[in-house]
């Protein structure tokens, strides 16, 4: 079971996971602990516009047994996507040089900040866990061209080749095409996930759950643009 601190950034989407908020009572200037029951509140966010519910000791050991753990697919997931999503972040760093705009550079700036955030909290997410975050610059089994081994929209060597000497308009239609072809890859990366068991694990599958609105949403904005552009 996971607990929310209060203080640290939460993207807007994390607030869809289950979530077991702790109210510490008996905050005044006495050293002596207060009772057990009198030290900790333990309340269950309600449903929009349904109330909040305090649970029983009973209660909460029913919900830290039921809570689904993580899994190998869980983390390799979570490694994947840090490498996905800077290969996303290093096609955008190339458009302000490239296109004519207004319109592509303003979504590239919006893919590039979400997706860096996105880094973090699968960085954020590995490391509780004990697990090693890689960089997102980390290119282990680089495909020197091939596509073999990169995860699903992962473009190659060759293909990034071609995108950066691109100028103009067909920069634009080529980032588009290949960007589309990227975030489907990582909708097919969740789809494989919860086809190998995984995502159940109440924080990431909040995650995989905001991947999926938000490169869908990306992607149709990415179709009108290139119609717009034929």
């Amino acid at each position: 079971m996971r607990f929310m601190r209060i203080g640290n950034p939460v993207p807007r989407w994390a607030a869809t996971a289950p979530a077991i908020v702790v109210v510490l009572a008996g905050c005044g200037g006495s050293d002596r602990p207060p009772p057990e029951e009198e030290r900790t509140n333990v309340v269950q966010p309600g449903a929009p516009g349904e109330p909040s519910q305090k649970l029983s000791p009973e209660e909460v050991a029913a919900v830290e047994r039921d809570t689904p753990g993580h899994t190998k697919a869980d983390i390799e997931f979570a490694q994947a996507m840090i490498h996905h999503h800077g290969q996303a972040i290093l096609m955008t760093r190339w458009v302000p040089r490239r296109s004519p705009g207004p319109d592509v550079p303003l979504l590239a700036k919006r893919m590039r900040l979400s997706q860096r955030t996105e880094i973090e909290v699968m960085q954020r997410w590995l490391r509780e866990r004990g697990i090693e975050a890689q960089s997102p610059d980390d290119h282990h089994g680089h495909d020197h061209g091939t596509g073999k081994g990169l995860p699903p929209g992962m473009l190659t060597s060759r293909q990034l080749g071609r995108l950066f000497k691109t100028k103009g308009r067909a920069f634009d239609r080529l980032f588009l095409r290949y960007m589309t072809y990227h975030h489907r890859g990582a909708l097919t990366m969740v789809r494989r996930l919860v086809e190998r068991g995984g995502g159940a694990e109440p924080e990431l599958s909040a995650f995989t759950r905001h991947v999926e609105a938000d490169q869908g949403i990306e992607i149709a904005r990415m179709r009108r643009l290139l119609d717009d552009l034929r």
